[in-house]
C-alpha cells in the first residue's frame, strides 16, 4: 500500500475541495484548469489525482452516492417493497436536481472512455438499487424486464430535461411520479 506525503493528501483536499465548488457552479464542464489555479497547483498535479474528469467527478459526488447505496441497503428489508423503492427513486431524483453535474456525471458512466473507473457512480447507484428492485418485482410491483440500470438511466434523463428549469427539484419529481404513474391510465 502506497502512503500518500502529506503534501499530496493536502493537495487533493484542497483540490477536492474546490472542484466541488466549481461544479456546483459550472456543472460538469467545470474547467480542470480552474480548478487547478484556484487549489493553487499546476494542472498536472489535478490530473496526477484525478486522472480523468469522470474520476474527479466521481470523488466530487463520492459522498453523497455512497449515502444514496446506504440508503438503498437500509430499506432493502422493509415490508413494503414497492414503497422502498418509490421512496429511494425519490431520493435519487432529490439529490441529482440539486446536485450540478451529477446527471452529467452519470451519463458519463455509460461512455468508453478508457480511465472509466468500474466503480462509477451509475454502477453503485444501480447496484444499490438492484435489491430493492427484485424485492419490488416480486412484489408484482415493477413492470418484468426492469432493471436498476433503467432506473439510474431514467432519473438521469430526468435530471437533465429539468436542469434549466425554474425550480428544477420540483419539476424533476413532477416528471418521475407521471412517469410512475404512467402516461396512458389502465382500463
Amino acid at each position: 500500500m502506497t502512503v500518500q506525503r502529506a503534501d499530496a493528501r493536502r493537495n487533493y483536499a484542497r483540490i477536492l475541495a474546490v472542484a466541488e465548488e466549481e461544479v456546483a457552479a459550472h456543472g460538469a464542464d467545470a474547467s480542470l484548469e480552474n480548478i487547478a489555479r484556484t487549489a493553487g497547483v499546476g494542472s498536472a498535479t489535478v490530473r496526477r489525482h484525478f486522472p480523468s474528469r469522470q474520476a474527479l467527478l466521481e470523488a466530487v459526488f463520492s459522498e453523497r452516492i455512497d449515502a444514496l447505496v446506504a440508503r438503498a441497503t437500509a430499506s432493502a428489508g422493509a415490508p413494503d417493497a414497492r414503497a422502498a423503492l418509490l421512496e429511494w427513486l425519490g431520493a435519487l431524483t432529490a439529490y441529482a436536481s440539486s446536485a450540478r453535474g451529477l446527471a452529467e456525471a452519470l451519463t458519463l458512466a455509460g461512455t468508453d472512455d478508457p480511465d472509466h473507473a468500474p466503480a462509477c457512480c451509475s454502477a453503485k447507484l444501480a447496484g444499490a438499487a438492484d435489491p430493492l428492485l427484485q424485492r419490488a418485482a416480486q412484489a408484482g410491483a415493477v413492470a418484468p424486464g426492469v432493471t436498476a440500470a433503467d432506473l439510474v438511466t431514467l432519473v438521469t434523463g430526468i435530471v437533465l430535461a429539468t436542469e434549466h428549469h425554474q425550480d428544477p427539484a420540483a419539476e424533476a419529481n413532477r416528471l418521475l411520479d407521471l412517469t410512475l404513474r404512467g402516461v396512458v391510465p389502465q382500463g
